[in-house]
């Protein structure tokens, strides 16, 4: 069954720094990298997969195949958590892939954190 609400062609970023680490992600703080916000396990892995270069449909896809039998409303739960992260502004959609800011592209724990902060400030980053 298809949603009609999501087009599954728009591409999808993060616009968050994450942290990911003990097979949990969570929300990070670049200023203070010990302060961590964990989020629920689904919502963790669609930000952690939210790398801009990917669609929904392949998002989709690959969940599908982690599942030796995927369940009937897998899509509408990924439609669900992708809106839930459009509307917390920690993902967007894009018609076109997008190309991650060093300090979005990865897990806070591979960043240098001063780099990071430098490159925040340079493009006037708002932080979320």
């Amino acid at each position: 069954m298809k949603s009609l609400l999501m087009d599954n062609s728009k591409y999808f970023y993060r616009t968050v720094i994450f942290s990911r680490k003990d097979n949990e992600t969570a929300l990070a703080d670049i200023e203070h990298p010990e302060r961590i916000t964990p989020l629920d396990s689904w919502l963790g892995l669609v930000v952690s997969l939210a790398d801009g270069q990917h669609n929904i449909q392949e998002l989709i896809e690959y969940m599908q195949s982690r599942y030796q039998q995927a369940p009937d409303n897998l899509e509408e739960t990924l439609h669900s958590v992708l809106e839930r992260l459009e509307e917390g502004k920690m993902i967007q959609l894009s018609e076109k892939a997008v190309e991650l800011p060093y300090y979005l592209a990865s897990p806070i724990e591979e960043l240098d954190l001063d780099k990071a902060r430098k490159l925040i400030k340079e493009d006037g980053y708002v932080l979320h």
